[in-house]
């Protein structure tokens, strides 16, 4: 399978919890303003990688506790992700997934879109909620703004209601 990347960057230590690859999907309709990667926004930007490629990427590093998919909007590819993550997880790896969306809405597209839900429950920890510029907080671990927030998904599936999670 084939995904429409911005690119990867193999050790990072800013976009979740450890050291993590990150995957930026290209592509993203929310276009905040203040976006940290602009670059992503254009859906026909970046290039096209196959997932054996990124997979490869993420194998040579063997510090990585996890693997980060942020963009863009990795939603946008929701299928190709879902995939991806399968295999990650496969490997051990824990994933943290940003999106523009919130928790909520994620929700009420996954009952539709079977790739949405995929995506979810293939996640461990989401950062959710588009970023808005007059909330920006650098003191934030692994979010931009202060109306982000970082929910485990696992525990807020189960439960029925979000759980956030806790890195401390």
């Amino acid at each position: 399978m084939k995904l429409r990347v911005a690119g990867v960057i193999t050790e990072s230590v800013v976009d979740g919890p450890g050291i993590r690859t990150v995957v930026f999907a290209q592509g993203c309709p929310r276009a905040c303003k203040g976006c940290h990667n602009p670059e992503t926004l254009d859906p026909a930007g970046g290039q096209v990688m196959e997932e054996s490629a990124i997979l490869s990427l993420i194998e040579k590093t063997k510090l990585v506790k996890g693997v980060t998919f942020s963009g863009g909007e990795p939603f946008m590819q929701a299928a190709a992700f879902a995939r991806l993550g399968k295999k990650i997880r496969e490997k051990g790896l824990d994933i943290m997934t940003y999106t523009g969306y919130t928790w909520e809405e994620l929700l009420e597209i996954g009952q539709e879109d079977p790739a949405v839900r995929k995506l979810l429950e293939i996640t461990d920890y989401l950062v959710d909620g588009p970023f808005i510029e007059s909330q920006k907080d650098l003191t934030l671990a692994f979010r931009g703004s202060a109306n982000q927030r970082i929910i485990d998904v696992r525990k807020s599936l189960q439960k029925g209601d979000i759980i956030i999670a806790n890195f401390a």
